[in-house]
């Protein structure tokens, strides 16, 4: 009897470190996933690093994401900056190309971008925001799908440039009744028990529904499953979410 495989895309934020600072279990998470989004420098990833998470994850055959933000190293991206559109636009831009060349003269190819931390997030609800984001995606190539929060109005920006929407949902955080992510600095707003962010992913997946941090149900479409790096239990969520399908572990 063929062994199931995965029937939806998993992705997860590597290439993080940078110079003697160590983030996240990259090694450790390549072999669960179909996807990653790799880190440009402006919020974590030097150089180095990048080059040998793009190598690495050739080797697992993933498609590779371009994982831009915010200029904010010392705030890991996750933290809300106020810059005009034009100079966001460069910003993205400039990520984006980068992250391209480096994975392209490695003979790979870059397929997507996924804003990372409080640029995702900001995306959805500013407008004037995420059309400077995906004019700058755009710019570099049209091809390149955006990976956004699933039930967002980024869907409709992205669609509206002519490019692809990648709609993502999250096994490791919480959603608000209103279909956001619970902010960080809230109790409870990151998932660190395996079984309860595989049972989110199950729930999605089969029955398109997840509960919210208030117990309510809502509705949710997803192509696209994320864990994060730098969640200490991620090996731990995607082991649990691949017995919960039972499928045969990688490891």
């Amino acid at each position: 009897m063929d062994q199931p495989a995965l029937q939806f895309d998993l992705n997860c934020d590597l290439g993080e470190s940078y110079g003697r600072f160590e983030i996240g279990n990259d090694d450790a998470l390549f072999p669960y996933l179909t996807s990653c989004n790799i880190a440009c420098g402006f919020h974590g990833g030097d150089p180095l690093h990048l080059e040998s998470t793009i190598q690495k994850a050739m080797e697992h055959q993933l498609r590779i994401g371009a994982h831009p933000s915010y200029p904010d190293l010392m705030g890991f991206g996750r933290r809300k900056m106020q810059i005009p559109v034009q100079e966001l636009r460069a910003i993205v831009k400039y990520q984006v190309a980068a992250l391209k060349g480096m994975v392209e003269s490695a003979g790979g190819t870059l397929a997507y971008v996924k804003p990372h931390g409080a640029l995702y997030n900001s995306m959805v609800k500013d407008p004037e925001e995420a059309a400077a984001v995906i004019d700058g995606i755009r710019s570099i190539d049209p091809e390149l799908a955006v990976m956004g929060l699933a039930g967002s109005a980024v869907k409709a920006a992205v669609e509206s440039a002519g490019m692809t929407f990648i709609a993502e949902a999250f096994a490791d955080r919480r959603y608000t009744d209103a279909g956001q992510l619970v902010p960080r600095d809230t109790e409870g707003a990151v998932i660190h028990d395996p079984a309860a962010a595989a049972e989110q992913v199950r729930s999605v997946v089969q029955e398109g529904q997840l509960k919210t941090i208030s117990g309510k149900r809502m509705n949710l479409q997803a192509d696209s499953f994320c864990i994060h790096g730098d969640n200490p239990a991620a090996v731990s969520i995607l082991q649990a979410i691949y017995r919960i399908f039972g499928i045969t572990l990688k490891n």
